[in-house]
């Protein structure tokens, strides 16, 4: 098995890159090369000596998606985007790297010949637009309300196009918002989901853009690493074209977190979290749906967290050897 991983410089991408080098296989097979690639150098893990290896490349540049795929690797695992703040502050950038990189990729793969690799793309939930239903049903339409969700329906109807036509074995990955992000924010709208349990778990403040009752659909860093490599093996036989599936995952309230945050952490935790509006940030997620089914995905096997408490758990075992501030 030989696999690629673009955006891997990215919390997912690194902490895949981590798993796949530490287990050695991937879907039952051995890992005979593992490569990784970001617009800056990821790290390389520990395990698999002399098979892995990292570049910085930008894949919407001309010529890059045909050089990462050069080796005709059998797995592809796509995070590299343009995340949705960023995506709608900046419309050229989110489309030169979210549509054009992707659709560069599908390409080098169609002109390539005699090989059908598996993509699995990270798509999100943005795709779907209000008005929402209080929980959304998988044959919900998609009507993206920000460019990073167009961005990402396009890309999945390009995969689900390229993979009817067997030039690839496609899955995208509608994903939660993956709570608690470890290390530094990035510019993702989602942000300060994972920001406020972050950083007061850290015995830092956070600030608190919207109402605590705004309802959101959330699954851990462990579970997005579990999808990823859970789609991977897949067999992939029965889902025709229609290949973008909802990920499960957990809906609960801002206030919901801090409770899990409190039970965690305490009070003193929770008083380390400063109420901040920020319309752009509010109206953005207001955009987004709170509750999914994602019938589809768990009867393919797909799981994730089923309580806030869980994933506050999942963070400080995983990101604070167990210790909070």
């Amino acid at each position: 098995m030989k696999v690629l991983i673009l955006g891997a410089a990215g919390m997912i991408g690194r902490k895949l890159a981590a798993r796949i080098a530490a287990d050695g296989t991937v879907a039952g097979r051995p890992v005979s090369a593992l490569h990784l690639a970001d617009v800056t150098t990821p790290p390389v893990p520990a395990g698999l000596p002399g098979r892995v290896t990292a570049e910085a490349v930008d894949l919407a540049s001309a010529d890059a998606a045909a050089r990462l795929l050069a080796g005709r690797p059998d797995l592809i695992l796509h995070l590299a985007a343009v995340v949705s703040g960023e995506a709608e502050t900046d419309f050229d950038k989110g489309y030169a790297v979210n549509l054009d990189g992707t659709r560069a990729l599908l390409e080098a793969v169609s002109v390539a010949g005699d090989w059908r690799p598996r993509l699995v793309f990270a798509s999100s939930l943005a795709v779907f637009g209000p008005p929402f239903p209080a929980r959304i049903p998988d044959d919900f339409a998609p009507q993206p309300a920000t460019s990073y969700g167009t961005q990402k329906l396009i890309c999945e109807l390009l995969i689900n196009d390229y993979t009817r036509r067997g030039l690839i074995d496609g899955l995208s990955l509608r994903l939660p918002t993956i709570c608690i992000r470890p290390g530094a924010p990035n510019r993702a709208a989602s942000g300060f989901f994972s920001a406020i349990l972050r950083e007061p778990l850290a015995g830092l403040p956070a600030d608190l853009p919207v109402p605590e009752s705004t309802r959101h659909y959330f699954a851990s860093p462990r579970s997005a690493v579990g999808f990823f490599l859970h789609a991977a093996a897949l067999d992939t036989a029965g889902l025709d074209h229609r290949r973008a599936l909802v990920m499960p995952g957990l809906s609960a309230t801002v206030e919901e977190q801090i409770e899990a945050l409190r039970a965690a952490a305490g009070d003193a935790a929770v008083a380390r979290i400063r109420r901040s509006e920020d319309p752009l940030v509010a109206r953005i997620v207001a955009g987004w749906g709170a509750d999914y089914e994602a019938s589809r995905a768990r009867s393919l096997g797909f799981t994730a967290e089923t309580a806030m408490d869980q994933i506050v758990a999942a963070h400080v075992e995983d990101e604070l050897g167990g210790r909070i501030a």
